[in-house]
């Protein structure tokens, strides 16, 4: 590993410490919840979510938890709490879900990285990363992607670094 390489690796673990440099503008993912799998996303409209509950009420438990787990990345007020909506019920429900990160995949993503030097944009899709930084054109991987991977921790897959040519 070069020195450049290991540079970036420390990088990363500095921004992972400071999740507000990250808004996130779009997201896409799947939500297991305790009966269902569900579909939410988020973009400038606001956020969507297939259950029920969200249908009625315009709030949910599945979108509290993301509020909880994103909060500094959201750059948004959390949505209000609905007349007739169970609070309570929902609240417990997204503190247990919020401790249980592992029910939520990540499909795609939008956002801006606010680096040391400069603002960067970052998207993943299905796995595939891309960034704005010129280390990430050269190695496939940045110090901004290795940073959103800790930060959601588990709810993407993993950047893969591309292989150095042979001279």
């Amino acid at each position: 590993m070069d020195t450049s390489m290991i540079n970036k690796i420390q990088r990363a673990g500095e921004y992972a410490s400071q999740p507000e440099r990250v808004t996130f503008h779009r997201l896409a993912l799947n939500f297991s919840g305790t009966n269902n799998h569900y579909e939410i996303t988020l973009d400038d409209e606001g956020w969507d979510c297939s259950c029920p509950g969200f249908k009625k009420f315009a709030i949910c438990p599945h979108i509290m938890t993301l509020e909880t787990l994103l909060k500094p990345m959201l750059k948004r007020p959390p949505l209000p709490y609905a007349p007739g909506q169970n609070i309570v019920s929902d609240v417990e429900k997204a503190k247990r879900y919020a401790a249980e990160s592992d029910r939520i995949e990540l499909l795609s993503f939008e956002c801006s990285f606010a680096g040391y030097n400069r603002e960067h944009f970052i998207t993943y899709d299905e796995g595939i990363w891309t960034s704005t930084s010129e280390y990430f054109a050269r190695r496939g991987l940045c110090s901004y992607t290795m940073a959103l991977e800790k930060i959601l921790k588990g709810m993407v897959q993993p950047v893969r670094a591309q292989q150095q040519p042979v001279a």
